[in-house]
């Protein structure tokens, strides 16, 4: 297995566009670490340098202890599983999976012997025989795992192989992943625009914005401290309702003033915020922690704010529902006890001791 190093990588493209901005970072051997961003972030393009398939403008990629910026993909000791499955059409999922094995020149019972394991591993022996064209999207993804796995290479490499799938199959094949995963114990890096797949499937998690990388750090971490704004924005669903104010003394008590209404600072997070008194801030709450004020009466620090129903979202366990002051619009995640109908005056409470709160300026996350 690997360890994958990234060292200041950057990308330019003929039109000086410059797509990867100096990006550094590091996979652990059998770590599984995803890249995720909206489209046009770079992460498909550091993928694919790792690859050897983009030329690199400058930086360093190691895989193992070997230098391979200028090394052929062939000989990179790699495997891509891509969003197109890339799957040879005349051929059968046998041949397909064993392409690679007889490019190697390998004989031909090792070869039957790797490809019925690998299908084993996916449950898919039965289609050996079947062409691409005679598949399921979810069964051709197998088939190119399977291909990918055959080759029992250092490290795998994933291109957003589930965004041809439908909701429910996605789910499934997420599952399948992580499994393989921890079976076949290699290095994996996974490229995604859905931060919930990057949430449920990684052990580290790599934000990029803008060629950019805001964060890297385990699933719970960044959701839990994000680096800046963006990276609060983009994980989390529904996303985090951030809001414009001021931090204003009252007495011994900071409280964060927007305008349409001000609720305490929780003191646990009044030394930092005391140097922005009289300041501009912005908060950031997720819906999770807002709460129907009437059912939140024993909370250790509750907060009650007068807002209008302005939407409810049936999800069966819980709702989201979307609720609206003067100036603002909040989403909270809340339990069926007894949910507003629209256009109903609803009061929540706030766990200010879970809210965050960003510098407007350099958007960095303050607490």
């Amino acid at each position: 297995m690997a360890k994958i190093v990234i060292k200041n990588l950057n990308k330019y493209y003929d039109n000086g566009f410059h797509a990867v901005k100096d990006v550094s970072f590091e996979a652990e051997d059998k770590e599984f670490v995803v890249l995720v961003g909206p489209s046009g972030c770079g992460k498909s393009t550091i993928l694919r340098m790792i690859a050897g398939l983009e030329e690199i403008s400058s930086g360093e990629i190691y895989i193992g202890d070997r230098l391979v910026n200028k090394v052929q993909p062939k000989d990179r000791d790699i495997a891509m599983v891509f969003q197109n499955y890339a799957l040879y059409p005349h051929m059968t999922v046998y041949d397909n999976m064993a392409f690679a094995l007889k490019l190697r020149r390998e004989d031909k019972k090792t070869i039957q012997q790797k490809v019925h394991n690998s299908a084993s591993l996916l449950g898919i022996e039965d289609l050996l025989k079947r062409k691409p064209g005679q598949l399921s999207g979810g069964q051709r993804q197998r088939v190119a795992l399977g291909r990918a796995i055959v080759r029992n290479p250092k490290v795998f490499l994933f291109d957003e192989p589930l965004s041809n799938l439908d909701a429910k199959l996605r789910v499934a094949m997420r599952a399948e992943i992580v499994k393989l995963h921890q079976q076949l114990a290699n290095t994996m890096i996974y490229v995604t625009h859905d931060q919930v797949e990057a949430m449920t499937m990684a052990d580290r998690i790599a934000v990029l914005k803008d060629g950019v990388l805001q964060q890297i750090d385990t699933p719970l971490n960044v959701y839990n401290d994000p680096a800046n704004i963006f990276v609060a924005g983009f994980i989390g669903s529904p996303a985090i309702n951030m809001v414009d104010g001021m931090i204003k003394a009252d007495g011994n008590d900071l409280l964060f003033d927007c305008g349409d209404f001000s609720v305490k600072i929780h003191p646990d997070h009044h030394q930092t915020l005391a140097a922005y008194k009289d300041k501009k801030v912005i908060m950031g709450m997720r819906p999770e922690d807002i709460y129907d004020a009437k059912f939140d009466s024993m909370a250790d620090f509750p907060q009650g704010i007068k807002t209008i129903c302005d939407l409810v979202e049936p999800l069966g366990n819980e709702y989201h529902v979307v609720l609206i002051t003067a100036k603002y619009k909040f989403t909270a995640r809340l339990d069926p006890k007894e949910l507003p109908r629209m256009g109903q005056e609803f009061a929540i409470s706030l766990d200010m001791h879970r809210a965050h709160f960003f510098d407007p300026d350099t958007e960095a996350r303050l607490i």
